[in-house]
Formats: structure tokens, C-alpha cells, sequence
């Protein structure tokens, strides 16, 4: 059996101790974005609809007719008892119509009705909701009998990277695992496992603070993705200008935020050791090298107020308003430091 999952050792751990009896019928994966939370669920799903495992929760035979639904260059599984959607979920319509879901996009009404229904092969029924937010409180509660008391023979695997914005009667009634940071050469592997060439994948692993996610960003040679916007966005504040924080979104916060860390990081490396400082960011080490010099009292200022915000980010304030608050720690700093 397989369970190609790199990282993750305190999850894997977790399951490789339950058993088909034991296993809970819902799960929360949280930790940072890029980590492998979604990877995870999907061959966890596999290995429970696996027809040539039947004894341990992880671990599939990858040869199956189920497996092969699986087939990991898919864009989107087609197996009828894995449901899986991806994002901010909507309540949708009350007329919906009954029957296996063949649609694009799920809503919490399509949950109820397709989780009240028998297994296509008899078996489990897994639903994976990756990302998960909820477009209203409706929505949420659409779904709240259904992680209090769900069908027979259902295993729900939802994941997120701001779990303090699920409600806490939903969260409450999942057992959640956390998922840490990829090491430097997980995420190099995935990177040449994903067709980058081994300088690129080094490039990535050093520029990806253990995501994958955003390694790919920053291996991006797009001047408007999020990692170019931010470090934009922060010289400019440097220099004294007030730029709209077009970067910050819901879903892009937390993310931008962990970049502003490592500028503000390597910034503090060059101000006490000087240009030749090793930098995390060196993609920008030219336009770091120009900074003025930051006094350390104000760089752990600017680093606890980032921390705040990545806290900020995962609960319901706005992302506008963590941004600001991030911009004028930053001028603070401009004013103290000159």
C-alpha cells in the first residue's frame, strides 16, 4: 500500500493509529496555506474508498477502479462517493434536484441532500471541503446537523488556513489536526515533482517559508502577483507613501503578510550584519540593500504587529483594516528609525 504525502508526520501519525472502526466521522486540517492540508485529504479519501484496502485507514493500491478515479493528473476526481468542493460555499437552492451530484459547483443545500443518500458501491461516502468559508451564517447552519449527527457510512475532511472563521458550533464538532511547515528539501521535492528544474526548485524552497504555495508565487515572473504587489506595496510604504493595499484580500492576507515578515526579516539581517547579510528574500536583495538602517527595537515591533495581523487574518476582521494597521506599524517604525 502507498500514501504518497510528503510532510505531515504528527497526521500521518494520528491515523496510522485509528482503524476503520474507530475513525471519527469529521475532520478539521488546519495550518498554513501550501502545507499539503488538501494533498492529504484527497489520498486519505482514496485510501478509505479504496477497494484493496479494507483494514487500514491510510494506504491504497493505487491500481483499483476506485484509485483510478483518483489518477493524480485529474483536474477533478470523478468517483461518485467522493464530493469535494473548494472555497467559499454557498446555501444554494431549496429546489434543487435529488440524485448523485454530477454539477460544477456544490452548495450546502446539495451536502444535505447528497449526504442523506446511500453509497453508490455500498461503501463509505468521504466529503472533502478544502479552504472552507461560508458565504453567509445560512449557509454554515445548512450544514450544522450534518457535523453533529451525520448519515451512516460519511466521513467529512474539511480544511483551512483561518479556522477561527468557522463558526464555533461547527468547529467544536470536528476533530482537528494541525499541519506544520514543509522542511526546505520537502519543498524543493514537490517543486521538481511539479516540472521545475533543480535551480528553480532551490530557488523556490529557499524563497517558500515551507509552502509550496508560495514558493510558486515567488517563482512566478508575473509583476502583478501577490508576492510582487506586496513587496511593492512595502518599499513604497518605506519610502513614506501611503499605496493602496490592493494585495490584501480575504484571501490573499495571510499570505502577503508572511512575505512582509521575511522582507521585514531580512531587512533587520542587513541593519546588523551588514550587505552581506544571507537573505530569505533574495529576489529582492538589491531593493533591501537600499533601505536605511532599522534599529532592532523597531523591526520586533514590526514583526509582533505582522504577527498580529496573521492572528487578525484568521478571524473576521477586515482584511483592509489588518493592512492599515500593518502600514501604520510600518510609518511608526519610518518615524522612529530615521
Amino acid at each position: 500500500m502507498q500514501f504518497d504525502v510528503l510532510g505531515a508526520a504528527g497526521p500521518k501519525a494520528y491515523f496510522e493509529h485509528q482503524t476503520r472502526a474507530s475513525i471519527s466521522h469529521a475532520y478539521l486540517f488546519t495550518g498554513n496555506p501550501g502545507v499539503g492540508k488538501k494533498t492529504f485529504a484527497r489520498r486519505l479519501a482514496q485510501s478509505l474508498l479504496c477497494e484493496g484496502n479494507t483494514t487500514t485507514v491510510l494506504g491504497y493500491d493505487g491500481t483499483c477502479s476506485s484509485c483510478r478515479l483518483f489518477a493524480a493528473n485529474a483536474e477533478v476526481t470523478r468517483h461518485p462517493d467522493f464530493l469535494e468542493h473548494v472555497g467559499v460555499m454557498k446555501i444554494g437552492d431549496s429546489d434543487s434536484s435529488m440524485g448523485f451530484y454530477e454539477g460544477e459547483e456544490l452548495t450546502a443545500r446539495d451536502l444535505v441532500r447528497q449526504l442523506s443518500m446511500q453509497s453508490y458501491s455500498g461503501g463509505l461516502r468521504v466529503l472533502m471541503l478544502g479552504d472552507i468559508d461560508f458565504a453567509t451564517h445560512h449557509a454554515a447552519n445548512a450544514l450544522l446537523k450534518f457535523f453533529e449527527e451525520p448519515p451512516r457510512g460519511v466521513v467529512l475532511l474539511l480544511t483551512s488556513s483561518s479556522p477561527g472563521r468557522l463558526l464555533t458550533t461547527i468547529r467544536s464538532r470536528l476533530i482537528e489536526l494541525r499541519f506544520p511547515t514543509l522542511s526546505h528539501a520537502q519543498v524543493e521535492e514537490i517543486l521538481l515533482m511539479l516540472g521545475q528544474d533543480a535551480e528553480r526548485a532551490e530557488l523556490g524552497a529557499s524563497l517558500g517559508g515551507g509552502s509550496v504555495t508560495r514558493a510558486l508565487a515567488a517563482l512566478g515572473d508575473d509583476e502583478e502577483s501577490l508576492r510582487a504587489k506586496v513587496a511593492q506595496w512595502f518599499f513604497r510604504v518605506i519610502d513614506g507613501a501611503t499605496p493602496e493595499e490592493t494585495w490584501a484580500t480575504r484571501d490573499t492576507l495571510e499570505d502577503g503578510l508572511e512575505v512582509l515578515k521575511t522582507l521585514v526579516r531580512d531587512w533587520t539581517a542587513i541593519s546588523s550584519v551588514g550587505g552581506n547579510a544571507p537573505l530569505a528574500a533574495v529576489d529582492y536583495a538589491s531593493e533591501l540593500r537600499k533601505l536605511p538602517t532599522i534599529a532592532s527595537v523597531d523591526s520586533l515591533a514590526m514583526l509582533a504587529k505582522i504577527d498580529d495581523g496573521q492572528r487578525l487574518a484568521r478571524t473576521n476582521v477586515s482584511p483592509a483594516m489588518v493592512s492599515e494597521l500593518v502600514r501604520m506599524a510600518l510609518t511608526g517604525r519610518a518615524l522612529t528609525s530615521v
